[in-house]
Protein backbone atom coordinates (compact mmCIF):
# COMPACT_ATOMS: atom_id res chain seq x y z
CA UNK A 1 0.00 0.00 0.00
CA UNK A 2 1.57 3.33 -0.61
CA UNK A 3 2.92 5.15 1.70
CA UNK A 4 0.42 8.17 1.58
CA UNK A 5 -2.60 5.76 1.99
CA UNK A 6 -2.28 4.37 5.66
CA UNK A 7 -3.57 1.48 6.68
CA UNK A 8 -6.86 2.25 8.68
CA UNK A 9 -8.34 -0.38 10.75
CA UNK A 10 -11.57 -1.52 10.32
CA UNK A 11 -14.36 -0.72 13.46
CA UNK A 12 -15.93 -3.46 15.42
CA UNK A 13 -18.43 -4.67 13.58
CA UNK A 14 -21.60 -4.13 15.29
CA UNK A 15 -20.12 -0.53 16.60
CA UNK A 16 -20.67 3.21 16.31
CA UNK A 17 -17.58 4.58 14.23
CA UNK A 18 -16.19 7.47 16.23
CA UNK A 19 -16.53 10.85 14.72
CA UNK A 20 -13.29 12.64 16.47
CA UNK A 21 -14.01 15.29 18.68
CA UNK A 22 -16.69 16.97 16.62
CA UNK A 23 -19.69 16.06 18.41
CA UNK A 24 -22.44 13.99 16.12
CA UNK A 25 -26.07 14.61 17.00
CA UNK A 26 -26.75 11.34 16.00
CA UNK A 27 -24.66 9.26 17.83
CA UNK A 28 -25.43 11.60 20.96
CA UNK A 29 -28.83 10.87 20.59
CA UNK A 30 -28.14 6.87 20.57
CA UNK A 31 -26.15 7.67 23.61
CA UNK A 32 -28.97 9.28 25.79
CA UNK A 33 -31.60 6.98 24.42
CA UNK A 34 -29.55 4.05 25.94
CA UNK A 35 -28.84 6.12 29.43
CA UNK A 36 -32.67 6.58 28.85
CA UNK A 37 -33.50 2.77 29.15
CA UNK A 38 -31.10 1.47 31.66
CA UNK A 39 -32.28 4.21 34.01
CA UNK A 40 -35.63 3.25 33.06
CA UNK A 41 -35.17 -0.73 33.31
CA UNK A 42 -32.83 -1.25 36.69
CA UNK A 43 -33.03 2.84 37.80
CA UNK A 44 -29.66 4.65 38.88
CA UNK A 45 -27.85 0.89 40.26
CA UNK A 46 -27.11 -0.05 36.95
CA UNK A 47 -26.71 3.55 35.36
CA UNK A 48 -22.73 2.86 34.66
CA UNK A 49 -20.43 4.93 31.83
CA UNK A 50 -19.68 1.16 30.82
CA UNK A 51 -23.41 -0.11 30.84
CA UNK A 52 -24.67 3.19 28.53
CA UNK A 53 -21.65 2.11 25.87
CA UNK A 54 -22.57 -1.41 25.49
CA UNK A 55 -26.38 -0.63 25.26
CA UNK A 56 -25.23 2.12 22.36
CA UNK A 57 -22.63 0.13 20.74
CA UNK A 58 -20.34 3.32 21.41
CA UNK A 59 -17.08 3.32 22.71
CA UNK A 60 -16.28 4.63 26.53
CA UNK A 61 -13.82 7.24 25.38
CA UNK A 62 -16.42 8.61 22.78
CA UNK A 63 -19.23 9.12 25.74
CA UNK A 64 -16.69 10.22 28.47
CA UNK A 65 -15.67 12.91 25.24
CA UNK A 66 -18.89 14.71 25.68
CA UNK A 67 -19.48 13.66 29.09
CA UNK A 68 -16.96 13.69 31.31
CA UNK A 69 -18.49 11.59 33.81
CA UNK A 70 -21.71 9.80 35.05
CA UNK A 71 -23.09 12.85 36.50
CA UNK A 72 -22.93 14.81 33.62
CA UNK A 73 -24.77 12.24 31.60
CA UNK A 74 -27.76 11.38 34.01
CA UNK A 75 -28.19 15.49 34.27
CA UNK A 76 -28.80 15.13 30.74
CA UNK A 77 -31.12 12.52 30.59
CA UNK A 78 -32.57 14.37 33.50
CA UNK A 79 -33.20 17.30 31.56
CA UNK A 80 -34.18 15.48 28.25
CA UNK A 81 -36.83 13.77 29.82
CA UNK A 82 -38.15 16.79 32.06
CA UNK A 83 -38.38 18.64 28.45
CA UNK A 84 -40.28 15.78 26.91
CA UNK A 85 -43.07 15.28 30.06
CA UNK A 86 -43.15 19.86 29.51
CA UNK A 87 -42.23 20.52 32.88
CA UNK A 88 -40.50 24.21 32.32
CA UNK A 89 -40.46 27.68 33.11
CA UNK A 90 -44.02 28.84 31.46
CA UNK A 91 -43.74 32.51 33.07
CA UNK A 92 -43.52 34.53 36.01
CA UNK A 93 -46.92 34.68 37.51
CA UNK A 94 -47.52 32.88 40.71
CA UNK A 95 -49.62 30.84 38.98
CA UNK A 96 -47.46 30.08 36.33
CA UNK A 97 -44.29 29.81 39.25
CA UNK A 98 -46.52 27.11 41.53
CA UNK A 99 -47.35 25.10 38.03
CA UNK A 100 -43.91 24.88 37.31
CA UNK A 101 -42.87 23.65 41.29
CA UNK A 102 -45.94 21.35 41.30
CA UNK A 103 -44.75 19.85 38.30
CA UNK A 104 -40.73 19.61 39.14
CA UNK A 105 -42.03 17.75 42.45
CA UNK A 106 -44.13 15.35 40.57
CA UNK A 107 -41.22 14.43 38.34
CA UNK A 108 -39.41 13.91 40.80
CA UNK A 109 -41.23 11.60 42.72
CA UNK A 110 -42.52 9.78 39.56
CA UNK A 111 -39.92 8.98 37.40
CA UNK A 112 -36.30 7.13 37.29
CA UNK A 113 -34.67 10.36 35.53
CA UNK A 114 -35.95 12.66 38.75
CA UNK A 115 -34.94 10.20 41.25
CA UNK A 116 -31.49 9.89 39.22
CA UNK A 117 -31.35 13.55 39.99
CA UNK A 118 -31.99 13.24 43.28
CA UNK A 119 -28.89 10.91 43.33
CA UNK A 120 -26.56 13.70 41.58
CA UNK A 121 -27.46 16.41 44.23
CA UNK A 122 -26.84 13.87 47.02
CA UNK A 123 -23.24 13.20 45.27
CA UNK A 124 -22.49 16.38 44.84
CA UNK A 125 -22.04 16.85 48.52
CA UNK A 126 -18.77 14.80 48.25
CA UNK A 127 -17.84 14.45 44.81
CA UNK A 128 -16.04 17.32 42.97
CA UNK A 129 -17.18 16.09 39.85
CA UNK A 130 -21.03 16.13 40.50
CA UNK A 131 -20.59 18.85 41.81
CA UNK A 132 -19.06 20.42 38.98
CA UNK A 133 -21.77 19.24 36.60
CA UNK A 134 -24.64 20.36 38.90
CA UNK A 135 -22.82 23.83 39.07
CA UNK A 136 -22.66 23.67 35.02
CA UNK A 137 -26.63 22.53 35.07
CA UNK A 138 -27.88 25.23 37.32
CA UNK A 139 -26.13 28.13 35.85
CA UNK A 140 -27.90 27.35 32.23
CA UNK A 141 -31.13 26.66 34.32
CA UNK A 142 -30.69 30.57 35.81
CA UNK A 143 -30.24 31.81 32.22
CA UNK A 144 -33.26 29.85 30.59
CA UNK A 145 -34.86 31.17 33.82
CA UNK A 146 -34.59 34.79 32.84
CA UNK A 147 -35.24 34.43 29.12
CA UNK A 148 -38.45 33.09 30.09
CA UNK A 149 -39.80 35.18 32.80
CA UNK A 150 -38.30 38.19 32.58
CA UNK A 151 -38.30 41.17 29.77
CA UNK A 152 -34.97 42.79 28.35
CA UNK A 153 -35.04 45.64 30.57
CA UNK A 154 -34.98 43.67 33.83
CA UNK A 155 -32.34 43.71 36.29
CA UNK A 156 -30.39 40.11 35.44
CA UNK A 157 -29.00 39.88 38.49
CA UNK A 158 -31.91 40.44 40.56
CA UNK A 159 -33.87 37.77 38.36
CA UNK A 160 -31.12 35.44 38.76
CA UNK A 161 -31.45 35.56 42.55
CA UNK A 162 -34.78 35.00 42.31
CA UNK A 163 -34.27 31.79 40.67
CA UNK A 164 -31.83 31.13 43.21
CA UNK A 165 -34.20 31.79 45.77
CA UNK A 166 -36.41 29.07 43.71
CA UNK A 167 -33.91 26.30 43.45
CA UNK A 168 -33.15 26.74 47.52
CA UNK A 169 -36.64 26.40 48.20
CA UNK A 170 -36.77 22.79 45.76
CA UNK A 171 -33.46 21.40 46.35
CA UNK A 172 -34.43 21.93 50.30
CA UNK A 173 -38.06 20.39 50.51
CA UNK A 174 -36.01 17.10 48.13
CA UNK A 175 -33.35 16.77 50.51
CA UNK A 176 -35.42 16.38 53.04
CA UNK A 177 -38.35 14.16 51.52
CA UNK A 178 -40.88 16.78 51.46
CA UNK A 179 -41.82 17.12 47.76
CA UNK A 180 -45.37 15.51 48.19
CA UNK A 181 -47.70 18.15 47.03
CA UNK A 182 -48.45 20.84 48.97
CA UNK A 183 -50.79 23.53 46.89
CA UNK A 184 -50.81 25.94 50.28
CA UNK A 185 -47.10 26.20 50.71
CA UNK A 186 -46.03 25.93 46.93
CA UNK A 187 -48.95 28.59 45.91
CA UNK A 188 -47.54 31.49 49.24
CA UNK A 189 -43.60 30.56 47.96
CA UNK A 190 -45.14 31.39 44.47
CA UNK A 191 -46.69 34.31 45.13
CA UNK A 192 -43.46 35.55 47.28
CA UNK A 193 -40.88 34.84 44.12
CA UNK A 194 -43.53 36.24 42.04
CA UNK A 195 -43.44 39.84 43.93
CA UNK A 196 -38.98 39.48 44.01
CA UNK A 197 -39.80 39.38 40.19
CA UNK A 198 -42.11 42.47 39.62
CA UNK A 199 -39.18 44.20 41.90
CA UNK A 200 -36.56 43.11 39.70
CA UNK A 201 -37.98 44.91 37.01
CA UNK A 202 -41.36 43.25 35.40
CA UNK A 203 -42.25 39.44 34.73
CA UNK A 204 -43.29 38.61 30.73
CA UNK A 205 -44.81 35.63 30.06
CA UNK A 206 -42.50 32.92 28.69
CA UNK A 207 -42.34 29.82 26.74
CA UNK A 208 -41.13 26.45 28.45
CA UNK A 209 -37.48 26.02 28.29
CA UNK A 210 -36.40 23.34 26.11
Amino acid sequence: MPADHPAVTPAPRGRRRSVGAVRSEASAAAILDAAEAILGEGGTAGFTIEAVARRARAGKQTIYRWWPNRAALLLDVYHRQKGADGVGYAGGSADDLARFVRDLWAFWRDTPAGRGFALVVAESQTDPAAAAALKDYFAQRRLDFAAAVAPPDADPEAVGVVHDLMTGFNLGRLLTGRIDDDPATIAAVARLLADALDRAGGVRPGSPSP
